[in-house]
């Protein structure tokens, strides 16, 4: 790992109608729009569903270097976020994520990938930016 402060350049870019284009060096560029609650289509990433990815994957990466770390063996590893976005003394913002990730294990094992489950949230970078509640649920389940 590179030594902090480490720095993550993008750039955004629009007309005055249609999508807007997200880019960053060496990455795929990303169309995106307002979500279909905003009057947008619905059908592309908005920056609401792009920070609900993020804690996603945020949480999945953490999961993954912690799980290594630890030497805990396991198969897969799904994360669903729910992204609560309200308005609190006339500021719209998320005040909650809702994140279930349902893990297997192939060996019984499940109180030490519940650690390891709650410890990938405490550490998820994503969300302790952010000043919004996290709420962890979780399914562990062994191989057949």
């Amino acid at each position: 790992m590179q030594e902090f402060p480490h720095r993550y350049n993008v750039r955004a870019s629009a007309a005055a109608e249609g999508d807007v284009k997200v880019e960053s060096e060496k990455l795929p560029t990303i169309d995106t729009a307002p979500p279909a609650e905003f009057g947008g289509p619905g059908d592309r990433w908005s920056p609401e569903s792009l920070l609900a990815a993020a804690v996603a994957d945020c949480f999945i990466l953490s999961f993954r270097a912690i799980a290594r770390g630890s030497n805990l063996s396991w198969n897969s590893l799904t994360c669903e976020v729910e992204g609560v976005l309200d308005r609190v003394e006339n500021v719209t913002q998320f005040t909650e994520f809702h994140v279930s990730a349902s893990l297997e294990i192939p060996e019984a094992n499940e109180e030490r990938a519940n650690r390891i489950l709650q410890k990938a949230e405490k550490s998820c970078l994503i969300t302790n930016s952010l000043k919004a509640d996290t709420h962890l649920k979780t399914n562990i389940e062994i191989a057949s």
